[in-house]
């Protein structure tokens, strides 16, 4: 089945390429902390999705010829007796099995059957996966191989992939969001076990401990994105991740984590008082939150446009915190709350996608996390749920998770 899907995404693909074009992705390469350690591997996400392959070093060549379709994949040749060291290389049947595709080469014959390919059919185009984010990012192998593709052909046109993978990978399919749910599920189970474990005075890593351990023990060995465990005032850094100072008797703690499940993610944030009770302003604010998060939710549906959630958040939160005197003008909520209320999730956890000019469409998982960042009264809130957009509205993925104040009140007293 896994072979099918990976297949059809390779159809998908193929039919928004040019007529005699050849498209190259990479699976990337784990980068060296040092000496011959290497950071974790992860693939790149685009040619994971195109051929369900996980190894690095690995290649897709796509040939679209006026005679036929190419499809190779390049894999590490047997790697002998360094399998004793570090495990053997996939094999040639298992990487078929895998992707659906039949012809299997290895790396060091990539370049001759690229330049066979393309002299043999007078390719005019190369497409790649030609994402750049940061000017000063090192080259990647993606736009290292279009340096050299554009010395050794000058004729030859280069084409852009990712915004193509960004409109394909934006609609999930069934199995893409059974990954997804099961993601999200553990999440939940890691976060009700710190909120079950949390007590006055423990450090934030104490905290974030008992969420690793509910992910290892239900066989996730990835996380979404480095945990956020944030007590009192540092709850208003977006990405404070430090997680090295107490949490004291009467302060909240923000919460945003995820597992990740087959290179899918989950991605929840809750808020909660270490000692289990709400001040009195504490309740205010979250209320505000909750508030804000049900009025974007429940505009989401097909044909919205993605930039009217945060709008409507903010209208929100103008009107609310104008009431307590937080704020006199609109533009003031930029004060108390600045980042947006969502983003596309997935193989990613800020998924790939256009957001500008998008209508949310059937199929879409996006986030809804509001937050308000009141330093001066030391409370940082935010409140965030996975969201599917349905056909006739949207699904919380992440509704068993529990958030209201009596919800977690009660959770929590009971210390179970």
């Amino acid at each position: 089945m896994e072979q099918n899907v990976f297949a059809k995404n390779r159809e998908k693909l193929l039919g928004r390429m040019a007529d005699n074009a050849v498209a190259v992705l990479f699976a990337g390469q784990a980068p060296y902390k040092r000496g011959d350690e290497k950071y974790p591997f992860s693939p790149d996400r685009n040619f994971y999705y195109v051929t369900g392959i996980d190894q690095e070093d690995s290649i897709l060549l796509l040939a679209q010829t006026e005679a036929d379709v190419r499809q190779t994949l390049f894999i590490r040749r047997d790697n002998g007796d360094l399998a004793k060291w570090v495990g053997a290389n996939m094999e040639a049947k298992e990487a078929q099995e895998i992707s659906g595709i039949m012809k299997i080469a290895y790396i060091d014959e990539f370049e001759r059957e690229f330049a066979e390919v393309v002299f043999k059919n007078n390719l005019k185009t190369v497409c790649l996966d030609l994402e750049n984010r940061d000017w000063n990012a090192d080259f990647y192998p993606a736009l290292k191989f279009a340096q050299e593709v554009q010395k050794r052909y000058p004729s030859m046109q280069i084409e852009d992939l990712y915004p193509v993978f960004g409109d394909l990978r934006l609609i999930k399919e069934e199995w893409e969001l059974e990954r997804m749910r099961k993601a999200m599920d553990i999440t939940r189970l890691g976060i009700e076990e710190m909120m079950r474990q949390a007590k006055a005075g423990m450090k934030e890593y104490e905290v974030e401990a008992h969420f690793d351990y509910i992910l290892t023990k239900n066989g996730v060995r990835q996380k979404a994105f480095q945990t956020i465990v944030a007590g009192g005032r540092r709850g208003t850094i977006l990405h404070y991740a430090e997680n090295n100072q107490p949490v004291c008797d009467g302060e909240l703690i923000l919460i945003d984590a995820g597992a990740q499940v087959d290179w899918y993610n989950g991605d929840i944030s809750r808020t909660f008082p270490i000692n289990g009770k709400f001040s009195q302003r504490q309740k205010l604010v979250y209320h505000i939150v909750l508030e804000g998060q049900k009025k974007v939710i429940d505009a989401i549906r097909p044909g919205v446009p993605f930039s009217d959630l945060n709008e409507i958040l903010k209208e929100h939160y103008f009107h609310a915190l104008r009431e307590i005197g937080l704020v006199e003008k609109k533009e003031d909520v930029a004060k108390y709350y600045y980042h947006g209320v969502s983003h596309y999730l997935g193989a990613e956890t800020h998924d790939i996608g256009r957001y500008i000019k998008r209508d949310l469409q059937p199929g879409m998982v996006l986030t809804v996390e509001p937050g308000l960042y009141i330093e001066e009264w030391e409370i940082g809130i935010r409140i965030e749920d996975d969201v599917l957009v349905t056909e006739d509205g949207c699904e919380v993925m992440t509704a068993a998770m529990i958030k209201t104040v009596e919800e977690i009140e009660a959770f929590m007293a009971k210390g179970e």
